[in-house]
C-alpha cells in the first residue's frame, strides 16, 4: 500500500502550514548525499566502493559493509522504472554472493586511495564501528533501493520476496521538500529494517554458528577426531579465546583486537588428507615473539592461502596423522616454555603477567 508521506509546518500561533513536496532533480542529488553520509540511510553502513564493476557488465552504485562484515548494495532508482532497478538489483546481488575476502579488501582499498585515504578496510572498519572487523565477511549480503518514489507493482514484489522467500531487500523512500528556500529531507523504508535484518528464526534456512560438540561430532563423521580432539584440547589451555564459526574453531590472541591465529577446520577435513588447519602465520609469528620461518619448520606441509596488510600471511594444511599433529605442539610448548623463562628473567617491572602460559604437554 502506497502512502503519501506530509509535512506540515507548525507556526508559533500553533497554525499548520502545508510543506509541499518536490522533484528537485532529487535523485541526482541523493548519490553525493549518500557517499558523504551514508547515515542518511543507516548509520550501520561503510561505503567500502562507489561505481563498481560487476563481471556482468553491470554498476553498482555503491557497495557497503554493515558492523557484522555483510556487503550492503545500495541501487539509485534515478529515471529507471522500479521493476528495472528492482531487477537489476538482484543481478547484481548474484555477483556478490560470490565474492571472495580478498576482492572485497581490494575494493575498499581502492576506494579508500581514490578519497585520498590511506588505511586498510579492517582500520577503516575499527574507526566506524569500533569493532574489529570479523575474520569471515560476506556470508549475508543486503540490497537497499534508493528512490523518490516507487510504484505498487514493485512494493508488492519486494513485500513478496522479502515475506515469503526472506530476500533480504528493501527501499528507502526519501522525499523532498521546499518551504521558502529551506530544504527538507524525509526518509522511510518500505519494510521494517528490523525484519530485514533478523529474520525469523522459523522461516530463515541460514546455518549459524556450530556449537563446540557440533565440530567434535563433524570431526568424527569425517575420521578425524583423535587427531581433532589433541590438537583442540591443547590448544584450549594455551592464552587463546575460542569461538566457533559455522565451519571451524578459531582461536585468538588473548589481546583487545583477539584476531584469529588459528582454525581448525573438521568440515573440510578427510581420513586421507587429515585435519585440515588454517594458521595466521605473521600474527601467530608476533604472539611467540618468533620468526615466521621458525614456525613453518614444525607444520606439516603448508601452502599460502592469502597474505593482506589487514591479516598478514596466511597458510594452511593438514595434520595427516597424530604424530605430525603432536610435533607441531611438542614444539609449540618448547617455545612457549622459552617465552615464559624469558619473561620470569625480566625485571620486575617489565614482567608481564603469564600464569596461564603452563605446559600442557
Amino acid at each position: 500500500m502506497q502512502e503519501d508521506l506530509k509535512i506540515w509546518q507548525v507556526s508559533a500561533e500553533d497554525k499548520l502550514t502545508e510543506i509541499i513536496k518536490t522533484k528537485l532533480n532529487l535523485e541526482a542529488r541523493l548519490e553525493k548525499w549518500l557517499e558523504r553520509d551514508i547515515s542518511i540511510l543507516s548509520a550501520d553502513l561503510l561505503v567500502i566502493g562507489r561505481q563498481v564493476a560487476t563481471d556482468y557488465n553491470g554498476i553498482i552504485d555503491l557497495l557497503c559493509l554493515d558492523n557484522g562484515g555483510n556487503v550492503v548494495i545500495v541501487e539509485l532508482k534515478r529515471d529507471q522504472t522500479s521493476r528495472e532497478v528492482t531487477a537489476q538489483a538482484l543481478d547484481y546481488a548474484s555477483w556478490v554472493k560470490n565474492l571472495s575476502a580478498e576482492k572485497i579488501i581490494s575494493i575498499a582499498v581502492s576506494y579508500f586511495n581514490y578519497l585520498g585515504k590511506q588505511e586498510t578496510l579492517e582500520q577503516a572498519f575499527q574507526t566506524k564501528f569500533d569493532r574489529v572487523l570479523p575474520e569471515i565477511i560476506n556470508s549475508q549480503h543486503k540490497i537497499l533501493i534508493v528512490a523518490s518514489e516507487i510504484d505498487a507493482s514493485t512494493e508488492r514484489i519486494i513485500n513478496y520476496l522479502s515475506d515469503t522467500y526472506q530476500v533480504p531487500i528493501n527501499v528507502a523512500k526519501f522525499y523532498y521538500f521546499n518551504n521558502n528556500s529551506r530544504e527538507l529531507l524525509a526518509r522511510k523504508f518500505l519494510v521494517d529494517p528490523n525484519q530485514v535484518q533478523e529474520p525469523s528464526v522459523s522461516k530463515l534456512s541460514r546455518k549459524t554458528n556450530l556449537t563446540y560438540e557440533e565440530l567434535e561430532e563433524i570431526a568424527k563423521n569425517n575420521g578425524v577426531d583423535k587427531i581433532y580432539k589433541l590438537v583442540s584440547k591443547v590448544l584450549i589451555k594455551y592464552p587463546f579465546w575460542t569461538y566457533t564459526t559455522k565451519s571451524c574453531i578459531t582461536f585468538t590472541g588473548a589481546n583487545k583486537k583477539k584476531s584469529a591465529i588459528f582454525n581448525l577446520i573438521p568440515i573440510e577435513s578427510s581420513p586421507e588428507l587429515g585435519l585440515k588447519f588454517k594458521i595466521y602465520l605473521t600474527r601467530l609469528s608476533e604472539y611467540l615473539n618468533k620468526p615466521e620461518e621458525a614456525i613453518t619448520e614444525f607444520l606439516p606441509k603448508i601452502e599460502p592461502v592469502l597474505q593482506e596488510e589487514w591479516s598478514g600471511l596466511v597458510v594452511q594444511g593438514f595434520f595427516a596423522t597424530e604424530e605430525s599433529a603432536n610435533h607441531f605442539l611438542t614444539k609449540l610448548n618448547e617455545t612457549r616454555i622459552a617465552i615464559r623463562y624469558e619473561l620470569y628473567n625480566e625485571p620486575p617491572r617489565l614482567r608481564r603477567n603469564f600464569n596461564d602460559w603452563n605446559p600442557v604437554i
